[in-house]
């Protein structure tokens, strides 16, 4: 798949739709309100995207990115949800803060996940430009919240098949 030319380095894969199982399932999106337009267009695409009669969705807003594990953490302690999905934008300015905040949820996000068993997923995406930040968060074709969502939904079979097997 080639990249286009205007915003060398970013995927345009797009996971394909689900296979639905007819489980119950709970989801838990915990999202930043730093950087609100973005988010909230990340939001509503995975929200939209795990609206069915079988699944059950909370949404947690925190203060920014760097607040998110710890919400995270306490979802997968209490087993509140089967899958965590993780919303926020970063955008890089001058200095390196962005870079070193987006290592830091990263790494507290995976250690969650593997300490508590609890699958999460990180849709907190650093941006260098707002056109691209607009185009995976705010746009139909490539919305990142619609591939957190769906994501999550695999990720949730996968788990249930493999904690249901003999």
């Amino acid at each position: 798949m080639t990249e286009p030319a205007a915003n060398p380095g970013l995927s345009q894969f797009v996971l394909p739709r689900p296979r639905v199982v007819a489980a119950k399932r709970t989801f838990a999106i915990v999202a930043s309100q730093f950087n609100p337009s973005y988010v909230q267009g990340l939001v509503d695409h995975a929200a939209r995207e795990l609206q069915t009669p079988m699944a059950k969705v909370a949404l947690y807003r925190v203060p920014g990115a760097f607040e998110i594990p710890v919400v995270v953490r306490e979802l997968a302690q209490q087993k509140k949800a089967d899958v965590i999905l993780a919303l926020g934008v970063i955008l890089k300015g001058k200095t390196n803060h962005a870079e070193n905040l987006s290592r830091s949820v990263t790494d507290a996000l995976q250690r969650i996940a593997l300490d508590y068993g609890v699958p999460v997923i990180n849709c907190v995406h650093t941006f260098t430009k707002e056109v691209d930040a607009r185009e995976r968060c705010l746009e139909d074709k490539i919305n990142r919240g619609t591939e957190a969502a769906r994501a999550a939904i695999e990720i949730a079979n996968v788990m249930s098949d493999l904690r249901t097997r003999p």
